[in-house]
């Protein structure tokens, strides 16, 4: 049997599924894939998944980058663009509202996590793995290439007590967990807690909350630095103040407080955000985060991927620095690789559960243009212990 073949099929044995072998080839793809085995039927779908790049593609996109990279934005101007990059984004919504972004229906799809397990299923796993949890609750990930198995799953470090431990010690385990008890914050009754940063008008956090909508233990907190966006998604008619907090805050600011204690998110959900942050900010930004995550608690990371379209569509003039540009509007972005947010993440003391290039094909079949659309997409989880 070809090793490839070999190698898939222990995979579903385990009950994942391959993003891709090591080939690149795709003997079994992923529920909902739509893989493009013939060229000439390329204009017969609006979008091919997991595709492959000649040399030639590469090739072009590389050079694309390093013309339109070669003229900097002046230092002075890069200066206003992040002290006044919440401006940017309140004028961005209050001309488009929430009428530019669809909403994220896939979020369940890629991210199940942000579906909180039962508690007796919770029984059932016992001591198995992250993936295994998330694989009973919908199957499993559309797209997963690296899977590694936690050692122990989600929360089992809560509860536990240290013997000896002393109450009367404020710093102590059980002074802080019952100060969680007794400290009355948005969402202290819940047992599921989720934080989405950068929430925008709410293009996540509805289709969140439609979910979680029989899960009445679950919470959903949601902010963003731009309070256009927040009012938005305040006077939005499904917004329930019983299950949702949105606020304003900016992740870049170290010493601006979040309306909850550190260590109680179940769930962080990082989407089309850190792109839009400088890069000398986004390492302290991803540690702050960390720091709200319970132990096994899950950071989810989808974001622009080196070369994708909208990085070869930017004209000279636009970029910041290596990989970073700026938009006619001031709103900014970033291009990362997979290698770069694996140490980012990691060095914030998370481990890595899943970190893949998603490799699209766009397609105008109207106007036929074809067009290359790259993210990446991780699962970090902080140590139960």
């Amino acid at each position: 049997m070809n090793v490839i073949w070999r190698n898939c099929i222990c995979y579903l044995r385990q009950g994942k599924v391959p993003h891709r072998c090591q080939s690149g080839y795709h003997p079994v793809a992923p529920l909902g894939s739509r893989i493009l085995t013939d060229p000439a039927k390329v204009f017969e779908h609006n979008m091919w998944d997991h595709m492959q790049w000649s040399k030639e593609e590469e090739e072009a996109a590389i050079r694309k980058v390093e013309e339109n990279s070669a003229v900097r934005v002046e230092l002075e101007e890069q200066v206003k663009y992040d002290t006044e990059a919440s401006k940017y984004w309140d004028t961005f919504y209050k001309i488009h509202k929430n009428k530019f972004f669809k909403n994220r229906n896939w979020l369940l799809r890629e991210f199940p996590e942000i579906l909180p397990v039962d508690k007796k299923t919770k029984e059932k796993m016992g001591e198995s793995s992250w993936d295994h949890v998330t694989n009973a609750v919908n199957g499993f990930s559309r797209i997963q290439e690296e899977n590694n198995h936690c050692k122990k799953s989600c929360g089992s470090a809560d509860g536990q007590r240290k013997a000896g431990s002393d109450f009367s010690n404020p710093h102590s385990e059980e002074h802080s967990k019952a100060s969680l008890k007794t400290d009355m914050f948005p969402g202290s009754n819940a047992t599921f807690r989720i934080l989405e940063v950068g929430c925008g008008a709410g293009n996540s956090v509805f289709p969140i909350l439609n979910t979680l909508q029989n899960t009445p233990e679950s919470f959903l907190y949601c902010c963003d630095f731009a309070s256009v966006a927040v009012e938005l998604i305040k006077s939005h008619s499904f917004y329930r103040v019983a299950q949702c907090f949105a606020f304003v805050h900016d992740v870049c600011d170290d010493g601006s407080p979040y309306p909850f204690p550190d260590g109680i998110l179940d769930v962080i959900l990082l989407v089309f955000v850190l792109s839009s942050i400088h890069p000398d900010r986004m390492q302290s930004v991803v540690n702050r985060l960390s720091r709200l995550l319970k132990p096994g608690g899950m950071l989810l990371f989808r974001d622009y991927g080196r070369y994708d379209k909208t990085q070869l569509r930017f004209k000279k003039g636009h970029c910041l620095s290596e990989n970073f540009y700026v938009r006619g509007d001031g709103t900014r972005s970033y291009f990362f690789t997979k290698g770069e947010v694996h140490r980012m993440f990691c060095k914030a003391g998370l481990d890595e559960k899943q970190n893949l290039v998603d490799r699209r094909l766009q397609v105008n079949r109207k106007k036929q243009v074809k067009m290359h659309r790259v993210w990446v997409q991780g699962k970090f989880q902080k140590p139960s212990h």
